[in-house]
């Protein structure tokens, strides 16, 4: 009970942000369950047969998937932190586009370009959530200086990574989700 004796109740307020949540977290432990062989059949993209319907579904599917506890902590922690306030601003389906263009883009790049190279985690989606947050004040005429700021440090951090640092994370998916949202941002925001 509250001070004022009303009883404060727990509420549902980012359906498919928590969704999301919830289906990685299935994702993970579905995967432990299997001993790592769903996140290949299912919640990763790599360059597999364009034959097998599976690979256009793993298109989607792969930001689903999560390496391990820590990779799924880390996404999770800023996809429930971000987006709710963006599911509030620009309604649940929007999010579900961002979320889907970031998966399609980062797994066209990933199977185009990097065909050695298997994916899967949501970074590109949190990146395009920090993006497009970025974007909440933006008015007509007007690009706020965070807008800049947050591009120009995100990308400089991930191009130096990409370059320097060896550490099994795909920078460009980052790139690409921070592009997917800053493209969105602009585009939801300049009506």
């Amino acid at each position: 009970m509250s001070k004022n004796g009303k009883t404060l109740k727990i509420t549902l307020n980012s359906p498919v942000v928590l969704s999301f949540a919830v289906i990685c977290f299935g994702a993970m432990i579905l995967n432990i369950c299997t001993g790592g062989k769903t996140n290949p059949l299912l919640f990763m993209t790599y360059h597999s047969s364009l034959k097998d319907p599976l690979t256009y579904l793993r298109f989607f599917t792969h930001v689903m998937g999560h390496s391990g506890w820590d990779h799924y902590i880390g996404n999770m922690a800023y996809i429930l932190l971000l987006g709710p306030m963006l599911e509030e601003r620009y309604r649940g389906a929007r999010i579900v586009e961002v979320m889907a263009i970031t998966a399609l883009a980062t797994s066209l790049v990933n199977y185009i370009f990097f065909w050695n190279v298997a994916l899967c985690g949501a970074s590109g989606i949190v990146f395009a959530f920090i993006l497009l947050t970025s974007f909440t004040g933006f008015k007509k005429g007007e690009i706020p200086i965070t807008v800049i700021l947050v591009a120009v440090i995100f990308i400089g951090q991930q191009v130096y990574e990409g370059l320097f640092v060896n550490d099994n994370i795909s920078n460009l998916s980052h790139i690409i989700g921070g592009i997917v949202g800053s493209v969105m941002g602009y585009i939801l925001n300049r009506k």
